[in-house]
């Protein structure tokens, strides 16, 4: 059971983060790449700059400055980042394919937890939960973020994201697995929650970044996560249904 669970997370891992690898490459990458250089050179020559000009410049290959995202302000750049181009491309799918395999692990320990067996179907209803409470629910108190835009203490921000998670999971839970009134009333309370205690707040500064940056980001970014998960649900209860087949087929010969 454990081999067949663990077999099954890599297959649907590796194919999530091999669709959201490319959707991150064409649609967010290139949002991340023009935010951090308008940051960098807003500062030395704000009148010169204008988000079509920094569309040219982010695909005409030059190298850019990074600041780090988790830092407020982006004040400080990390010590060490890969480098544009491949190196980025490479730890970008790296740090996917990673989450992947861990999302998909803890996806089939909750079906089988919920005594649910791994089908297509199954998969994506319980993927589609995960998104909900993973990517859904806590960006409607903080949205994903580009480099340079103002942000609260990391620690407080994760902080909230893990409790904003683990609420609304149990929640969700709740409501579709025990389906009692008292359940699905105390679901609705711990989904509402950490939204009632309020996200941390950021002083609001102004950014020196297009506010259509931020919608087009936040955008894009949930709207991938929602097809990661598509692809995560629906391939683990395929690739635990093949592997049933391939383990039961040599001992029916």
């Amino acid at each position: 059971m454990i081999i067949r669970l663990v077999s099954a997370a890599l297959v649907a891992g590796f194919l999530a983060a091999v669709v959201a690898t490319g959707l991150q490459l064409s649609l967010t990458s290139p949002l991340i790449i023009a935010a951090e250089r308008y940051e960098m050179q807003a500062s030395h020559a704000p009148a010169l700059l204008s988000p079509a000009s920094l569309i040219v410049q982010v695909h005409s290959g030059h190298d850019h400055g990074e600041k780090d995202p988790s830092v407020s302000g982006g004040e400080t750049a990390p010590e060490w980042q890969p480098g544009p181009g491949l190196p980025r491309m490479a730890f970008t799918a790296l740090a996917t394919l990673v989450g992947g395999v861990g999302y998909a692990l803890l996806l089939g320990a909750v079906l089988l937890a919920c005594g649910r067996e791994p089908t297509p179907e199954t998969g994506l209803r319980f993927a589609i939960a995960g998104f909900l409470a993973v990517a859904l629910a806590p960006a409607v108190g903080l949205p994903p973020e580009l480099p340079g835009m103002d942000a609260a203490p990391l620690a407080e921000r994760q902080f909230w994201w893990v409790m904003t998670a683990a609420a609304t999971a149990m929640g969700l839970y709740l409501i579709a697995i025990r389906r009692v009134p008292i359940a699905i009333a105390g679901g609705l309370v711990l989904i509402v929650a950490p939204h009632l205690a309020g996200a941390p707040e950021t002083s609001h500064s102004a950014s020196a970044l297009p506010p259509g940056y931020a919608a087009q980001f936040a955008a894009r970014s949930l709207g991938i996560a929602f097809v990661f998960w598509t692809v995560l649900g629906l391939s683990y209860g395929w690739a635990w249904a093949m592997l049933g087949r391939k383990a039961t087929g040599p001992a029916h010969a």
